[in-house]
């Protein structure tokens, strides 16, 4: 009995792997920084972003999907509508590179295996990290490198559209915020405790930063039976 349990899980596991259908691709687009030191806009990429994507997809539904993408982000007071950071004139750029995991759920049934084109709105959520480097700001205003470097962790949100636009490659177009449990990523509040008269800014909010652009992803894998979700 033990072997034959055994049999059974080894078959229904290799025919779940075979049974499944996978994405791989690419991520290019902009980035942009809402914090305490520069613009404030929402959808306003200022560097440019790019990475990598991967999915499993499950259902029609749903795809549990992971990314790893990089970017630099830049806050230029100057470029703020508001008089007081004008004022100030700070600006920061720091490079980030964010790993992404969580569910994608679509508004419509998104098989890709019949052919035709096929569209659909979906939804994307999870949890990330980005690694930094950790920077303050003197009192003089210049902007320095703590040498040091940490991992914001943060809550991705992303809208989009994606379209099966051959037999086996889907393109999307998507605006993602990441709200972020860190207020360090502009340097309005340093790493080092030492340094925490420096602090600046509304410290009862933290960081956010958008990613706004295009996935093209490879599909394969067999038909998969979607009865079981």
């Amino acid at each position: 009995m033990r072997y034959f349990f055994l049999l059974l899980l080894s078959t229904f596991i290799i025919n779940m792997a075979e049974a499944q259908i996978y994405e791989v691709g690419v991520f290019a687009g902009g980035s942009n920084f809402i914090g305490d030191v520069g613009a404030t806009e929402y959808i306003s990429p200022n560097q440019p972003a790019f990475g990598a994507i991967a999915k499993w997809n499950r259902s029609p539904r749903h795809s549990f999907r992971a990314s790893l993408i990089f970017s630099d982000l830049k806050g230029v007071d100057e470029k703020s509508d508001d008089p007081r950071r004008k004022e100030r004139g700070y600006q920061f750029n720091a490079s980030i590179l964010e790993f992404s995991a969580g569910m994608e759920f679509t508004f419509l049934d998104f098989d890709l295996h019949p052919s035709g084109l096929k569209g659909t709105p979906y939804l994307y959520s999870g949890i990330s990290l980005a690694n930094h480097d950790n920077y303050y700001f003197t009192p003089t205003g210049e902007y320095t490198s703590e040498n040091t470097n940490s991992w914001a962790v943060g809550i991705p949100m992303a809208i989009g559209y994606k379209a099966k636009i051959a037999h086996q490659f889907v393109l999307a177009a998507e605006i993602g915020a990441r709200y972020t449990f860190s207020d360090e990523l502009d340097g309005s509040v340093p790493d080092n405790e030492g340094r925490e008269s420096l602090s600046f800014g509304n410290t009862n909010n933290t960081d956010w930063y958008m990613f706004t652009g295009i996935t093209l992803t490879y599909t394969f894998g067999r038909r998969p039976c979607y009865c079981n979700f």
